[in-house]
């Protein structure tokens, strides 16, 4: 069931659009100014956005613009601002469609049926690099890492490390041959540079989302696993 947030100003007409979608099977959240949309956009997974321009706080180009920067879902801007110039700008911008006001609710939904189609399309294509265990997923494609729908910051070697973890899932990976992988066969460093990244990561993980999945192999090395 696919979820989406609606980001408009205008009370009446988000609930009018939150009725019709509801109906049709989706779960719906609404925001009216653009800095409570991004709040909710940090919070929770959504598969699609319905964007205003004219928003108070933040205006839709500019909550766009911080949308494009972190996340890769479809944006269909809604606004009564009709001119070329400004489809072209709304688009140029990121926007994955453009539909002005007074629209017909029929439209609309066609829209957002074609953009979520499109985006699982390209899912399926690039799920194909994805590495996965549990709630944690890995796309070295993006290069970017998400635990149970929120994205995780990575530093290049602890994404690296965590990459190699997760293409040996299950098997116990020994300090020296993370060494080689990770760092190169010609590093020159100690073997506990590891165990320095393995905290970090735990901490990032583990830690964090009180789940236990990067474990020590004593005397041998680390494996991540399910519990």
């Amino acid at each position: 069931m696919n979820s989406i947030l609606i980001i408009e100003d205008e009370e009446n007409m988000a609930r009018f659009i939150e009725l019709e979608l509801v109906h049709e099977g989706y779960i719906v959240q609404k925001a009216h100014d653009g800095r409570r949309g991004l709040q909710l956009l940090e919070s929770g997974a959504f598969d699609l956005v319905l964007l205003d321009i004219m928003l108070p706080g933040l205006n839709g180009m500019e909550v766009l613009r911080r949308i494009r920067k972190s996340l890769d879902i479809p944006v269909i801007m809604l606004t009564a601002r009709d001119s070329v110039i400004d489809k072209v700008y709304g688009l140029d911008g990121g926007a994955n469609d453009y539909i002005t006001k007074p629209f017909e609710i029929e439209e609309l939904m066609a829209r957002i049926r074609v953009a979520l189609r499109s985006r699982g399309d390209n899912n399926a294509s690039a799920g194909k690099n994805v590495l996965q265990i549990g709630e944690l997923l890995l796309n070295p494609d993006s290069y970017e890492v998400f635990y149970g729908g929120e994205r995780l910051d990575l530093t290049k070697r602890e994404f690296d490390l965590l990459k190699v973890l997760l293409e040996n899932k299950n098997i116990v990976m020994s300090r020296e041959t993370l060494l080689e992988k990770v760092w190169g066969y010609d590093y020159l460093g100690e073997t506990n540079t590891i165990d320095v990244y393995i905290r970090y990561l735990r901490s990032k993980i583990d830690e964090t989302f009180n789940k236990k999945i990067i474990f020590t192999v004593r005397g041998v090395g680390y494996v991540i696993k399910n519990e």
